[in-house]
């Protein structure tokens, strides 16, 4: 690349599609590795970013753990993926900073793929004081370093990353035999492992191994839904042209985009069931029998050594690539599916090898797309550990920290990994029941009317309980149990409990239990309030409440600036109790210059079908002010309220 001065080419832009807080609300000083994909989209282009975590002295950033980081790492990302450069955040020296950025990124992706990146590097720093990014390009091969002009933030970021690539998915079982001679010591235990991992991975291409690619769905009019691909073919597929009229060409030349449907699901959608075109690994034992006569029967021996025990390795690789739709679906294979296969078996294999001689790992990748980030990334967790053990919370700790997420929220538990295909797709909208259930279903109504004021709102999803639900006839008395219902489903959602939301009768044994009630409230239609709501939630997810107290319903008003607090800090959902009757509250709407506000009420009293257009006309879902332009009060003066405020658990 040849210098700005030279006027030969325009100065880099760095397009960064990673959201702004994920780079410019780092802690100071920080380091980030910079994600992007160079091979599938524009040049000094960034995806995500990822902090680093591991350093080697009391100096920080400056000298980053590379060994540990890559290892950590190359576990993370997903093939198609790759390090494009380095930043160091609240740098106060440019000249020197960026450049030592963009050494540490190009020293890192060679340890992560072993060899120097032949596509063009990003080194850069986030000035401490005034926030604004600077940055140096270096060309492939890095002979030419210049400063780039140009910060350019993405406009609908994942939209570009989804409609430029699709995911590949590839799942292999494997048992592994492993003859350990009795007198062999650890190291050679550990080399005859290593031997059998190194095969393994080898025979990845070998002709007896044939791969069948299939896409996410298969309808009649998909001409290529289907191809095989064998393993002896795959070598030599790089320079495979790309494929204009696959009716007539080989499966080699296939693209990926064959695959897909043509109505692609967006970021949001994928979170939930992704596309991604499926390839199977098969074993084709058959090769070199004769197609003339039959086949003979063949015993085949494989001394093991004496005297030797058999250990054999139980290893579940799941992986994900990111692919261009127009790259050839062999390329794909070859280029990303097996070189992705065998680095998961090195991962593995550095995990399982101390304890060999002990109770083996039980190793299961996941793959996430948390929110804020818009790459797909794998984790690999020891099933052997439930969520909720130290040593598996810890790991997600420090996947939180490394990606930028916050620490009280389960975003990257198994329940939250992407789930694929129509077959694997979960229903995230019926009740333990089985019936259907309205979810989020504020996001239809009108706006509240107050001017000037901020919206301070639930935040995450729910679901939506009221009178007759269940076919339980609690019109006139379970208003509140219909709001803990909808409370419930929040933390279900949210992925904070796996516990079914509770029945009426469920929550009164709850009460029962722990001394509040007599056991004749067992069935009864006993009314309860926030108090009761509070002692449930912490017997069923050990969530802590807070409860605000309020003499008169003219007093709420007043709680308004406490309430957005909430919603802001917590996001829950609250329960209004007191006086006649309970509510959900979803949120608020407050001009603290003028006192005017609104409160977004979910009413449990509604006794009708679960039509949304219904329910929002009628004002089951609405702002409501405490009295509205005819006088008209919603909350009583007479009588009072308690308002329970449920907590986030602080938890990963």
């Amino acid at each position: 690349m040849e210098t700005a001065a030279a006027g030969s080419r325009r100065p880099p832009a760095l397009r960064l599609l990673c959201p702004k807080k994920s780079v410019l609300s780092s802690p100071f000083p920080s380091l980030l590795w910079l994600v992007g994909s160079p091979r599938f989209l524009q040049p000094v282009t960034v995806a995500a970013a990822l902090r680093c975590l591991r350093f080697l002295s009391d100096d920080g950033p400056f000298s980053p753990d590379l060994p540990h980081e890559a290892d950590e790492i190359r576990g993370l990302l997903v093939r198609g993926f790759d390090i494009v450069g380095g930043l160091f955040v609240g740098s106060a020296n440019f000249e020197s900073d960026a450049g030592r950025a963009l050494e540490l990124a190009g020293e890192l992706r060679e340890r992560l793929f072993g060899e120097r990146a032949s596509h063009g590097m990003v080194g850069g720093c986030v000035d401490a004081s005034t926030g604004d990014i600077r940055f140096l390009v270096s060309e492939s091969g890095g002979s030419e370093v210049v400063e780039g002009q140009e910060v350019l933030w993405g406009d609908e970021p994942g939209r570009s990353l989804l409609e430029k690539g699709c995911l590949l998915r590839c799942e292999l079982q494997l048992q592994l035999p492993l003859y350990l001679p009795s007198d062999e010591t650890m190291s050679g235990i550990e080399a005859r492992f290593s031997s059998l991992i190194e095969s393994t991975a080898a025979n990845l291409r070998s002709p007896h191994v044939s791969y069948l690619v299939e896409g996410p769905t298969a309808t009649f009019d998909e001409s290529h839904h289907s191809v095989i691909l064998h393993g002896n073919n795959l070598n030599s597929v790089s320079q495979l042209p790309i494929n204009t009229n696959t009716n007539k060409c080989s499966a080699k030349i296939v693209s990926c985009s064959e695959f897909l449907p043509t109505k692609r699901h967006d970021l949001s959608s994928i979170r939930e069931n992704a596309d991604a075109i499926q390839i199977t690994v098969l074993s084709n034992q058959s090769l070199n029998i004769s197609k003339a006569g039959s086949p003979a029967p063949m015993l085949k021996y494989f001394p093991a050594p004496a005297p030797a025990s058999l250990r054999v390795i139980d290893l579940k690789l799941d992986i994900l690539c990111y692919s261009s739709m127009d790259l050839p679906v062999a390329v794909a294979v070859s280029e990303l599916v097996i070189p992705g296969l065998a680095d998961q078996l090195s991962i593995m294999k550095k995990a399982i090898v101390s304890a060999l001689l002990t109770q083996q790992p039980k190793l299961c990748p996941y793959h996430f797309i948390p929110p804020g980030l818009l790459i797909p990334l794998t984790a690999i967790y020891d099933t052997r550990y439930g969520e909720i053990e130290e040593k598996q919370s810890e790991l997600r700790r420090n996947l939180h920290f490394r990606l930028g997420l916050p620490l009280d929220r389960p975003l990257l538990r198994t329940s939250n990994a992407l789930t694929f295909g129509a077959m694997e797709r979960r229903d995230r909208s019926s009740s333990k029941s089985g019936s259907s259930l309205l979810r989020d279903v504020h996001k239809e109504i009108p706006s509240s009317g107050v001017s000037g004021g901020i919206m301070s709102l639930i935040e995450g999803s729910y679901e939506y309980y009221h009178y007759l639900h269940d076919g339980i006839d609690d019109n006139g008395w379970g208003c509140a149990y219909r709001s803990l219902q909808t409370i419930m489903s929040w933390y279900r959602l949210q992925q904070y409990s796996s516990i079914n939301v509770p029945s009426h009768r469920e929550i009164q044994q709850v009460l029962v239990e722990i001394g509040d009630k007599d056991p004749s409230f067992i069935g009864s239609r006993e009314w309860i309030g926030a108090i009761e709501l509070s002692f449930v939630l912490d017997k069923l997810l050990g969530a802590s409440c807070k409860i605000i107290n309020v003499r008169s319903g003219d007093e709420l008003p007043e709680k308004c600036r406490e309430l957005a607090i909430h919603f802001e800090t917590q996001g829950t959902p609250v329960m209004i109790g007191g006086g006649v009757l309970a509510y959900t509250l979803l949120g608020v709407d407050y001009n603290e210059a003028s006192g005017d506000c609104a409160f977004l009420i979910l009413d449990p009293h509604y006794t009708g079908s679960d039509d949304l257009k219904k329910i929002v006309n009628g004002g089951w879902c609405a702002w409501k002010k405490s009295v509205d332009s005819k006088g008209r009060s919603f909350f009583l003066k007479d009588k009072f309220y308690n308002l329970l405020l449920p907590q986030r658990p602080n938890m990963v």
